[in-house]
């Protein structure tokens, strides 16, 4: 096997609190096995707690302790915001323009610092940033290929199916998606993960079963082949 070449993915959700955090933990984690110097990146966070007298996101430090090397937190966090609402909502509370551009730029310097990227959107795909423009559009400027992560519970087959169309239609390509069981009361998930099998047309990488506190390191990931060492 050669040396792997350099990679980046976008993580989106049908929803906010599906597991995309945990989804890109576990991506690094086992994208880690391929590449030497993997790391994640959050462009937009909003949330913050007090943590040794700085404001930190729960997100943000997760997707850095999953990571093997370290940058600049400008970097992998370029916009950190306070209050945990909205991104567009907790930006004009902050006074603060979320500019597309800028994030753009910042994925490219740690394309300079990194071998493979995971760089986790904010909500679902189409989450607003400011009155024009949305995570869909952050998405379409980074370009990168996609990682949807489904929240299994009643209603995620209209999400998921609405949420490949609008990845899709972004010209953009859907690399995979997991199925994350996070109602376990869910009737008939064996047979909602059957149909998006069939109606996704894009790899399932890994059905997470609903746990109270999941380990990132222990989910089985199974990543394509032109994600990992090439011949």
């Amino acid at each position: 096997m050669g040396k792997p070449q350099q990679l980046s993915l976008f993580v989106t959700g049908t929803d906010t609190g599906v597991g995309k955090t945990l989804v890109s933990t576990a991506l690094l984690h086992a994208l880690a096995r391929h590449y030497p110097r993997v790391v994640g990146m959050k462009p937009v966070a909003a949330g913050t707690t007090l943590i040794l007298g700085a404001e930190a996101n729960d997100d943000v430090l997760a997707l850095r302790a999953a990571s093997s090397c370290r940058v600049p937190p400008e970097l992998d966090n370029p916009i950190l915001l306070p209050d945990a609402v909205s991104p567009h909502i907790a930006a004009t509370r902050a006074g603060v323009r979320i500019a597309i551009a800028h994030i753009v730029a910042c994925h490219r310097q740690l394309l300079q610092l990194a071998d493979a990227v995971v760089v986790e959107g904010a909500g679902g795909f189409m989450v607003p940033l400011s009155d024009t423009e949305t995570g869909a559009d952050l998405a379409q400027a980074l370009a990168l290929p996609v990682v949807l992560v489904v929240g299994l519970r009643l209603g995620c087959l209209n999400h998921a199916l609405l949420t490949a169309a609008a990845i899709r239609a972004r010209g953009l390509t859907l690399a995979g998606w997991v199925a994350n069981h996070i109602d376990p009361s869910m009737l008939a998930q064996g047979d909602n993960i059957a149909f998006l099998q069939q109606q996704l047309a894009a790899p399932l990488l890994a059905s997470i079963a609903h746990q109270p506190q999941p380990d990132p390191q222990t989910l089985n990931l199974e990543l394509p082949l032109a994600w990992q060492s090439t011949p």
